[in-house]
C-alpha cells in the first residue's frame, strides 16, 4: 500500500465524519497506526496537520472561498483560441489542436507516455512536442485502456513510451517549492470545441487553494446560465491537476463530484491549501 493509499483512506474516513471532528487516536486507530505514526506520514505528504485538514474541508470554508473568487474569473479577454494563461506558480500554455492536426489524426506526430506516481497515486501521463496531451489518474483501469483512448484520439501517430521523458514533466508539476522561475514553462497540446477550450482556460485563471462555482466559471465565459454545459466540459477535461476542475465547486459549497474519485478531489484541494494558504489563514 502506498502512502497515498494510506491518506485517501485517512481522507475518506475524515471527510464521512467531518462533523463528529474525529480526534487523531480515532483516525490513526482506523488505518491501524500509532498515532503519532499517522501525525507524520500526514504531514510528510500534505504538509498540514490532519486537524489543519479538517479545517479544509468545512462547508463554511468553502461558502467563503467562492465569494472571494469573483475576481479571480476576470478572464473574458482571455478565453481565446491562442492566448495563454498564468498559473500563478507555474507558467501554463494552453494549445488547441488544429483543424490540420486533427483532420490528419496525428499524421507525423510522436507522442511519448508512461506510468508514473505522484501525490495523489498512479498516473498516465502522454505527452507530444507541443505539449501534455494527456494525463489521467489511474483507478481501477489497466494502461492498455488509456493507450486505447489515446489511439483512438491520434489514430495515426506514432506512440510510444518514454519514462525518461515524461518524468520531467511529473516533476514540473508536482514540485513542492513556490517558486517556479527556473523552470521551462508547461504546456498542454488538447483538443475539444470551442467552448470546452474557453472552459479550460477559464480554469487556469482560478488560483491554488481557490475555488469556483460552475455558474461562475460559466458567467466568466460570457455564457451565463450554462453551468450545466460547464460541467460537462470540465468531466471532459484532457488533462487533470494543471487544468484544475478540481477547483470548481457546487455553488452551496459541497465539493461535488469529480471524475478521478471525490476523495482525491479532497486530498488535492489539501495538499495545495498547504502550499499556497498563508499560516494565518
Amino acid at each position: 500500500m502506498t502512502d497515498y493509499d494510506r491518506i485517501a483512506d485517512a481522507i475518506d474516513f475524515i471527510a464521512r465524519r467531518v462533523d463528529s471532528q474525529p480526534t487523531l487516536n480515532e483516525i490513526a486507530a482506523h488505518l491501524h497506526l500509532s498515532p503519532y505514526h499517522f501525525q507524520r506520514l500526514f504531514c510528510r505528504w500534505a504538509g498540514v496537520t490532519p486537524k489543519r485538514f479538517l479545517q479544509v474541508l468545512t462547508l463554511e470554508r468553502a461558502k467563503q472561498l467562492l465569494s472571494e473568487s469573483r475576481p479571480l474569473l476576470e478572464v473574458t479577454d482571455s478565453v481565446g483560441l491562442s492566448s495563454g494563461s498564468r498559473l500563478y506558480d507555474h507558467f501554463v500554455h494552453l494549445e488547441a489542436v488544429t483543424p490540420g492536426e486533427y483532420k490528419t489524426g496525428g499524421a507525423g506526430l510522436t507522442i511519448e507516455y508512461a506510468v508514473h506516481d505522484t501525490p495523489f497515486g498512479k498516473t498516465f501521463i502522454a505527452i507530444t512536442p507541443k505539449g501534455i496531451c494527456n494525463f489521467s489518474f489511474l483507478n481501477s483501469e489497466q494502461v492498455d485502456e488509456h493507450l486505447t483512448r489515446l489511439h483512438k484520439k491520434w489514430p495515426n501517430a506514432t506512440v510510444h513510451e518514454n519514462r525518461q521523458q515524461t518524468l520531467a514533466v511529473i516533476q514540473a508539476m508536482f514540485d513542492k517549492k513556490k517558486n517556479h522561475d527556473h523552470l521551462t514553462p508547461i504546456s498542454l497540446h488538447v483538443f475539444g470545441t470551442n467552448f470546452q477550450i474557453s472552459v479550460w482556460r477559464a480554469l487556469l485563471q482560478i488560483a491554488p487553494a481557490r475555488v469556483a462555482s460552475y455558474s461562475q466559471v460559466a458567467t466568466a465565459i460570457g455564457y451565463p446560465g450554462s453551468a450545466r454545459a460547464v460541467g460537462q466540459a470540465v468531466g471532459v477535461n484532457p488533462v487533470a491537476f494543471l487544468i484544475p476542475c478540481h477547483r470548481v465547486i457546487q455553488k452551496s459549497g459541497k465539493l461535488g463530484g469529480y471524475h478521478w474519485g471525490e476523495t482525491r478531489k479532497q486530498a488535492i484541494h489539501a495538499w495545495e491549501s498547504a502550499r499556497y494558504e498563508p499560516p494565518e489563514a
